[in-house]
């Protein structure tokens, strides 16, 4: 017997078979949105005769670079380094780099809270031994561009379990060596660890050693003062 078949009936047939592969081939994915750059990070184009201002730090000084910037708009081009500034380690390796060639009239500056961390050897990713040594090498560069320098102590880490789960090393501990270093150079001290600890509470973000947005602008504030001050003289 002959099979006699239509053909609607395979076209049909041919569309399930279509419609059953596509099932089987996974779905092209869809592009992901390019994370928009942070404006921390932004080139500054140098108002002419107004100083220059280098920002040096963390993720800490990340978060009060703009608020600082516009709080000294019109009075100092504010520069920061085109990245984290890690621990003082990545500082020594990679200083020259971020001063490049260019004047200084003041410099901002901090390393700390990643010298602090602990990582999975059980030891701080810079021992404190290290970390004076490491100081006192950045000191002497950063007094050899002739640029005013303010060191910035570093700022408070939460007690308890933190989230990303992390372990600190006692941060009064670092800021006494770092005061020791910087009184011995003559380096100006911007005390932000005693200006935002009375506000961790509404400012700092909960298990975490980053601020808030209102934070931030209170550190800048402090850092613009600071600043401020180291022009004038």
């Amino acid at each position: 017997m002959r099979l006699h078949t239509s053909l609607p009936c395979l076209s049909l047939i041919f569309g399930l078979i279509h419609a059953s592969g596509a099932a089987d081939t996974p779905a092209a994915k869809a592009p992901q949105a390019k994370r928009a750059p942070n404006p921390a990070m932004a080139p500054v184009q140098d108002v002419a005769g107004l100083p220059r201002v280098l920002l040096i730090g963390d993720s800490i000084s990340i978060g009060y670079t703009v608020p600082t910037r516009k709080l000294l708009e019109g009075k100092a081009n504010v520069h920061r380094i085109p990245t984290n500034g890690g621990p003082t380690k990545n500082g020594v390796a990679n200083i020259q780099k971020w001063l490049g060639t260019g004047k200084w009239d003041v410099i901002h500056f901090n390393w700390g809270i990643h010298d602090l961390k602990y990582m999975p050897d059980g030891k701080r990713q810079v021992e404190p031994a290290d970390y004076e040594a490491n100081l006192r090498s950045l000191v002497t560069t950063l007094k050899a561009t002739g640029a005013k320098l303010i060191w910035a102590t570093t700022t408070p880490i939460p007690e308890g379990e933190l989230n990303p789960s992390r372990k600190f090393g006692q941060v009064p501990e670092y800021n006494a060596i770092a005061a020791k270093v910087m009184t011995e150079n003559g380096v100006a001290i911007d005390d932000l660890n005693a200006h935002i600890t009375p506000h961790l509470a509404t400012m700092q973000n909960p298990r975490d050693v980053h601020y808030t947005a209102a934070g931030s602008e209170h550190l800048a504030r402090k850092v613009a003062e600071e600043i401020g001050k180291a022009l004038t003289k």
